[in-house]
């Protein structure tokens, strides 16, 4: 299940949010090679994992396997304050636009092939799903144009930024990518089941006010 976690309930994730950023070491450090995350601890986090980020959980019996951030694009982020060469026009800013940022999964529960692994199917539903709760229905990324074809097949609908700039070991492009009701259907759909991924399905007026 994807648990949301905030300023206002971080406190009872204090061990699921050390899994979190040692799984965030893992992958962007270890595996990817961006040395200039690298800590001394073992912990990747950043300026932008404070308040205002909105952390996205998968957790099974007590261990993260999967992780994801969500940043309002009305304050400082990614593409803001960090990559804005990246963006070659007008940045989208809004309150239904929120940066995604540091998804990764754990290496044996990642796909193989062409498939999306379960893990990787809960961590977007959860997007679609909370998006669709909250009136956010666009997401900003910064990522290796590969993923490109892959969001449209699961019914986002991408506009590049600009183009793709070379980051440490990767090429990197920005770019929006809108969702909406048939974009979850069309993940239902692969994943075999209509539930919700989330652990507390999210309702509206709560979802909401946590924007606001």
């Amino acid at each position: 299940m994807i648990h949301l976690v905030d300023a206002e309930n971080i406190r009872e994730y204090r061990a699921e949010m050390d899994q979190a950023y040692r799984l965030r070491h893992q992958v962007f450090v270890e595996e990817s090679k961006w040395e200039e995350l690298r800590k001394a601890d073992g912990r990747e986090i950043d300026q932008f994992d404070d308040g205002r980020a909105l952390h996205m959980l998968y957790i099974r019996d007590g261990a993260v396997l999967g992780y994801q951030r969500m940043l309002p694009t009305t304050k400082p982020h990614l593409l803001s304050d960090v990559l804005p060469d990246l963006c070659e026009g007008e940045r989208p800013v809004g309150p239904e636009v929120w940066e995604w940022t540091r998804y990764c999964v754990s290496r044996p529960h990642r796909e193989r092939g062409r498939a999306l692994s379960p893990i990787a199917n809960s961590l977007l539903s959860g997007i679609v799903e909370w998006g669709l709760s909250t009136g956010v229905s666009t997401i900003i990324i910064e990522m290796d144009p590969i993923w490109l074809l892959r969001l449209v097949q699961l019914y986002f609908r991408v506009t590049p930024l600009g183009l793709p700039r070379r980051y440490g070991p990767s090429d990197v492009v920005a770019v929006a990518a809108k969702f909406d009701s048939r974009t979850l259907a069309r993940l239902r759909e692969m994943r075999g089941d209509t539930e919700s991924v989330l652990y507390r399905p999210v309702h509206l007026e709560t979802a909401r006010s946590k924007l606001a």
